[in-house]
């Protein structure tokens, strides 16, 4: 890629970037916070997913002090609904960290990257994003870009050192944050995976996939191996009103969340296998879950309680939705609701 195509690309970012809520405004210089939050939020995420979650964060917790000196449980609660929990417990260690400290994030790579749930990439983006260091940044968008304008031969995974050497020769020294903003808002609005918009993309008479006829084939990807698949059991136990919520453990699956007592989850697991107390337990059906490594099938079984004695928190039913259950516990709450109206 050439001088030209690199000016070219930041020309059309000052044009054509995306009006994002955690994007500094004019001549307003980014806050590492804001820049930091937004990052840890996307990982695995779309941005129309974190755009409410975001804001919400930030208008409760405008800084990094706040959120380090906020509960735990009230932290992990705002997060449910955006998954991959254990960012949410990695974004609150981090953050008491940075508080701990003297409130104010490191700006080099090498620091960041000491920080709890800070990897590659993120230290990367915080460091030339917030602070305007070259770094190299590669997100799965800009993977993307790279692959396609060097038509890149090796297969993801494996090809992930190649590219991102690829994307260090590209890589400017200066508006490096400018920069590795424009491929993320090129490869998710331009040359995105399917019907890439060759047509207006800036780096169209740089790019050698372009020339080969079919960009579509890029980033070229291993045969992924069969997602394996869980069954477990939950309980919904209710009580005048109230049905039973636990902690679940801060280690493991869905850490730290409220959710419905579960049992075990495995390849194979009995009926009733886990239930909190004695009980006539009926089966109310199941759902489907998928998570980033297996599949997972829940069935449901329902009860009513003659006394609150099973440990945990009895809350009220109307009130469930203000729990902030993560989704699998949405969708098995929704079936034991229905299993409550029709009792």
């Amino acid at each position: 890629m050439t001088v030209d195509a690199s000016n070219a690309l930041l020309r059309w970012y000052v044009v054509d970037k995306r009006p994002l809520p955690w994007r500094a405004q004019g001549e307003e210089r980014p806050d590492p916070y804001r820049v930091w939050l937004s990052e840890i939020m996307l990982q695995q995420t779309t941005v129309a997913a974190v755009r409410p979650y975001f804001q919400k964060f930030t208008g409760r917790w405008p800084t990094v002090e706040a959120l380090a000196a906020a509960e735990e449980a009230e932290v992990m609660s705002a997060w449910a609904g955006l998954g991959y929990y254990a960012r949410a417990r990695n974004l609150i260690a981090c953050a008491r960290t940075v508080a701990a400290a003297g409130g104010a994030f490191p700006d080099d790579e090498a620091e960041l990257r000491k920080l709890p749930g800070i990897g590659r990439y993120t230290a990367a983006a915080i460091s030339a994003i917030a602070f305007g260091r070259r770094a190299v940044v590669v997100d799965s968008n800009v993977e993307r870009v790279v692959s396609r304008l060097f038509a890149v031969k090796r297969e993801l995974p494996a090809a992930r050192e190649e590219i991102y050497a690829l994307a260090g020769s590209i890589t400017p020294e200066r508006q490096c944050g400018d920069f590795a903003q424009a491929m993320m808002d090129l490869g998710a609005t331009v040359c995105t995976p399917r019907d890439p918009s060759c047509g207006i993309c800036p780096l169209a008479d740089s790019c050698a996939a372009r020339e080969e006829g079919d960009p579509q084939l890029y980033p070229l990807k291993a045969a992924r191996s069969r997602r394996p698949h869980k069954q477990g059991n939950a309980f919904w136990l209710q009580n005048d009103g109230h049905v039973l919520l636990v902690r679940r453990p801060a280690k493991g699956m869905l850490g730290g969340m409220l959710g419905l007592p579960t049992g075990e989850w495995g390849p194979d697991v009995a009926p009733r296998q886990g239930a909190p107390a004695a009980a006539d337990w009926q089966e109310a059906g199941a759902v489907d879950h998928v998570f980033t490594h297996f599949a997972l099938n829940m069935r449901l079984y329902c009860a009513e309680a003659q006394r609150r004695e099973a440990e945990g928190s009895w809350w009220p039913v109307e009130r469930l939705s203000e729990a902030g259950l993560p989704t699998l516990f949405v969708k098995l709450a929704e079936r034991g609701a229905a299993w409550r109206s029709a009792a």
